[in-house]
């Protein structure tokens, strides 16, 4: 019969880490306002605030991972991890949906208005009688500045393959650990992280050749939902790398068990999603 510990949630001793994270987050906003309105001290004030937030996840983290590794958490945690990760990405899902309805309504709806289909009859007759359909559209009478379209080849293929593989061997990692192979375990993870980098990498290399074209966030709907969906997805697989790095680090060091180990779960379902959210970007935004 379980005891009485293993029924009753875990409650942990007071700690200051929400508080620091609540003055990094306002520090931070505060400080990108004051940049963005090109106050000279919004820019060393947003740094700090990014320095405060970076301390406090350290603190806080390493707080969690102490706990998780001294076995003070029973199932009842286990499974509020697990929900809590599920409504983040859930959340994630959402936003990027956000962005793909805005392309969606930019293509099938907007376009077509600014010819003069249904609705958008009097507008094309009596602003833009000149517009045609093109896409990628840069606005009525180039006003977006460039109509550059970011080709499928050879880079966003090349980092579609990358990032698949990725998938690939994160779950390699994940029944490495299940099997208590921790030698393929490791070398999972560390393909894993590496390839994640090298997809950062080239989708720099590819924003310098998109601004060397002229397309810019200002260039139309098109640059700008381009910019905004794989600006934020680069992000996204920034954080999950390094995710995935501190987790390479703690199985190096002997953290993980095959019925213990939600910290790597967690980060290999953030990957698994940042995979097909990429598969999206690489039909709708590339491909079509």
């Amino acid at each position: 019969m379980a005891s009485t510990a293993e029924n009753h949630y875990y409650v942990p001793e007071g700690a200051y880490w929400p508080l620091v994270g609540s003055v990094g987050l306002a520090t931070t906003t505060g400080g990108l306002a004051a940049w963005l309105n090109e106050s000279s001290l919004g820019q060393p004030i947003f740094y700090v605030g990014m320095a405060i937030l970076v301390i406090m996840m350290f603190g806080w983290f390493g707080t969690v991972i102490r706990e998780s590794e001294s076995g003070q958490y029973r199932p009842w945690e286990d499974k509020s991890f697990r929900l809590g990760m599920s409504w983040f990405i859930f959340s994630e899902v959402m936003f990027f949906a956000a962005f793909f309805g805005a392309l969606f309504y930019a293509r099938v709806y907007s376009v077509p208005w600014i010819l003069g289909e249904g609705a958008g009859a009097n507008t094309h007759e009596w602003l833009w009688s000149s517009f045609t359909e093109i896409w990628p559209t840069n606005g009525p009478a180039d006003m977006g500045g460039s109509d550059f379209h970011m080709g499928w080849w050879p880079l966003p293929f090349l980092n579609t393959a990358i990032l698949l593989t990725s998938g690939v061997t994160v779950t390699i990692a994940h029944h490495a650990v299940i099997k208590n192979d921790r030698t393929r375990f490791i070398l999972g993870l560390a393909a894993t992280v590496a390839l994640g980098f090298i997809f950062v990498y080239f989708q720099m290399v590819e924003y310098q050749e998109a601004y060397h074209e002229g397309m810019t966030l200002q260039s139309g709907i098109y640059g700008s939902t381009f910019f905004m969906l794989t600006g934020f997805h680069g992000f996204h697989v920034s954080m999950g790398a390094i995710i995935l790095l501190v987790v390479l680090i703690r199985a190096i060091r002997g953290h993980f068990t095959p019925t213990r180990h939600f910290a790597f779960e967690a980060a290999a379902w953030y990957w698994h999603f940042v995979d097909v959210v990429w598969l999206g970007l690489f039909i709708f935004v590339y491909i079509l």
